[in-house]
């Protein structure tokens, strides 16, 4: 959670995830990663907050067990949103952000094609410690198929 939100961690009800997973509006689209071998559900990627007219979004993942961070379960995730965006809903631009201490993330993004497109700085304090906040934006031309 500390990778996902500002806000401090805060576990979820059941009826909670339950009514966040049945929300749904015309601005965002929620898919389940899923392990393909044991159908396990790992985690969840989305695109939200899409502006039709100008045709962007935001993009988020998570991948909520730590044992399976570092397995290409994210990045592959990643890899099949921005398709969809791309291609399916023809989108011009995704946008995301992350936190400047999760760098595993950063690195996924840079390696996909993102580039930072600003620095919110100084953004959050965990553990003692102030850390920024990127911004990163991904166009169309810009992706690698």
């Amino acid at each position: 959670m500390r990778n996902l939100d500002a806000l401090p961690v805060k576990p979820k009800q059941e009826k909670e995830i339950k009514k966040w997973l049945e929300e749904s509006s015309q601005d965002t689209f929620r898919f389940a990663v899923r392990l393909n071998d044991t159908k396990e559900l790992i985690g969840y990627a989305e695109l939200n907050g899409i502006l039709w007219p100008h045709r962007t979004s935001w993009i988020t993942i998570a991948i909520a067990e730590e044992s399976k961070w570092g397995r290409g379960y994210g990045k592959e995730a990643i890899q099949c949103l921005i398709c969809y965006a791309f291609m399916e809903l023809n989108l011009h631009k995704l946008q995301l952000t992350v936190f400047s201490y999760n760098t595993r993330a950063v690195s996924i993004y840079e390696s996909l094609g993102f580039k930072r497109e600003g620095s919110f700085r100084e953004f959050l304090e965990r553990d003692g410690r102030r850390h920024d906040m990127y911004l990163y934006g991904l166009l169309k031309r810009e992706w690698k198929m």
